[in-house]
């Protein structure tokens, strides 16, 4: 017969496994509070030792189920040997499994980890802390945050005032309602019944609610998908169909105002292919159409290699990634390290960041919010743009995660962009999912994915600030340190300090 301890591993274990359901391209937001109310419930008169366990396994197993494309990433197109890629992913969940972990091990060794005063006020504002914190430290991992759950439901409404981690707070206090409701008194219940109207009917308000108001007329935009494989894409016989191909999306949407090509779309370094530009940019200008293209570039003072967008017209404008992905564009190790990867014949050469408070880029009338790849993951490090930009740009190459969840989770996560600035975001992805996203983060077209593909729409440029875009974390931040600092320690924490 299982004892009590096992029989919450295995609940834990199962609601983490399930949750990552509540994400795209599943979208059962409603399952992610069930799940984390499972994992709170255990919680409960568990030692300090006990929560940071049961919340490891959880954490593990959503993680896990959730990111399980690492491997692919990693193996399929990144050449590691199987075993190697599956312990580089397994190290990279246990890491972030910590998170969960330390955010019930906090809530017993501090605060209380029982009852509605638990589940409603300490446990919620600890979890947004610590997802928060994976957010940034250490280059930041903010994938899989709770709010990101919530892309179809009500609370999307809360992004453009408190960002993903007042989405992410508001999953956790329906949580700790459910919670409450399941094992509570009559009057907690009553409470928790309260809190959660409090929660939603706001939201289902907030979500048609704009902030933001239109300040131009309506343009055409065209997404160029060329839907080159990851693995044929730097092979030297794909290098003229490449250029042949973005030749002939472009071509197909001459007289769109913008056509913009995802990261890297060109196989080369930009001093290599500028006459190539050039024949586009006078093609292009003939129709009064401006193309965007991501590129790499190799900085003209250092020489180092920079993953850039360039804007073609009468001079080529250029943004130029700033946050690296880690271990991808990057290697923070020793050089023993970049050795042994050189001879395992993996990436080992750094790229170069730009600069964090590039401008926007004026192009066709707009000043552009230009973000590359896995950069919208950030949504804080967006906001210097704002209130200048009107409009968002993301160029990316989800070839990376092959046919797995990944490319519908990423473009939720762009989707939560749009509608915590009220601007439109124009997504152009290699091989999908490219789309274009209203300044509420409802996708209006979608391309489909794994093959060429021009999505052609009509957008307008936004001004004004949300509540977010003037406050970014900070006020969700200070809040969830303030209600921390009001809770009541437990006795044996008053105890330790003498008291």
């Amino acid at each position: 017969m299982l004892n009590r301890a096992r029989v919450k591993l295995i609940l834990v274990l199962a609601a983490g496994a399930l949750m990552p359901l509540a994400y795209a391209p599943f979208s059962l937001f409603a399952l992610a509070p069930v799940c984390l109310a499972v994992l709170l419930l255990t919680w409960a008169e568990a030692t300090p030792r006990q929560a940071f366990t049961l919340g490891y396994v959880y954490g593990f197993a959503s993680f896990l189920v959730g990111m399980y494309w690492l491997y692919i990433s990693i193996h399929g197109f990144g050449n590691a040997h199987p075993l190697l890629a599956i312990l580089l992913m397994l190290a990279l969940i246990a890491i972030l499994a910590l998170f969960p972990a330390a955010t019930g091990w906090i809530a017993v060794r501090w605060f209380s980890s029982h009852g509605p005063k638990a589940w409603l006020a300490a446990v919620p504002a600890l979890w947004v802390l610590t997802e928060w914190l994976r957010g940034w430290i250490f280059s930041g991992m903010g994938w899989l945050a709770v709010g990101y759950s919530q892309a179809d439901s009500w609370l999307m409404g809360y992004a453009s005032i408190g960002g993903i981690y007042l989405m992410s707070w508001c999953v956790l206090l329906t949580a700790g309602a459910i919670a409450t409701i399941v094992i509570g008194a009559r009057k907690a219940r009553l409470i928790a019944v309260a809190i959660l109207v409090a929660v939603w009917l706001p939201a289902s308000f907030l979500s048609s609610h704009r902030w933001t108001r239109p300040d131009s007329d309506i343009i055409t935009v065209a997404l160029a998908q060329g839907a080159v494989s990851q693995d044929l894409k730097w092979q030297p016989s794909q290098f003229v169909p490449t250029l042949q191909l973005y030749e002939g999306l472009t071509t197909a949407a001459l007289g769109r105002r913008l056509i913009i090509w995802p990261e890297a779309a060109i196989p080369a370094v930009y001093d290599r292919v500028v006459d190539y530009f050039d024949r586009i940019n006078a093609l292009a200008s003939e129709h009064g159409s401006t193309v965007l293209s991501g590129v790499l570039r190799a900085n003209p003072e250092t020489g180092a290699i920079q993953n850039s967008l360039v804007a073609l017209g009468e001079s080529h404008e250029f943004y130029v990634k700033r946050h690296l992905v880690p271990y991808g564009e990057y290697f923070p190790v020793p050089n023993f390290v970049r050795n042994w990867m050189r001879v395992l014949d993996l990436p080992h050469t750094d790229i170069s960041p730009g600069p964090p408070d590039q401008p926007p880029l004026t192009v066709a009338g707009q000043r552009l919010a230009v973000t590359i790849c896995y950069e919208d993951l950030f949504g804080a490090e967006q906001l210097h743009y704002m209130p200048a930009a009107t409009m968002l740009v993301n160029v990316s190459n989800d070839a990376w995660f092959g046919d797995s969840i990944a490319p519908h989770q990423h473009l939720d996560i762009a989707r939560i962009r749009a509608a915590e600035v009220g601007r439109y975001m124009l997504r152009a992805t290699n091989t999908g999912i490219s789309a274009i996203i209203d300044p509420s983060g409802r996708v209006v077209a979608q391309s489909p994915q794994f093959e060429p593909h021009l999505l052609e729409g009509a957008v307008q440029g936004f001004t004004g600030s949300t509540p977010y875009a003037r406050w970014g974390n900070v006020a969700v931040v200070l809040i969830a340190l303030l209600v921390l600092a009001v809770q009541r320690p437990t006795t044996k924490f008053t105890m330790r300090l003498g008291t």
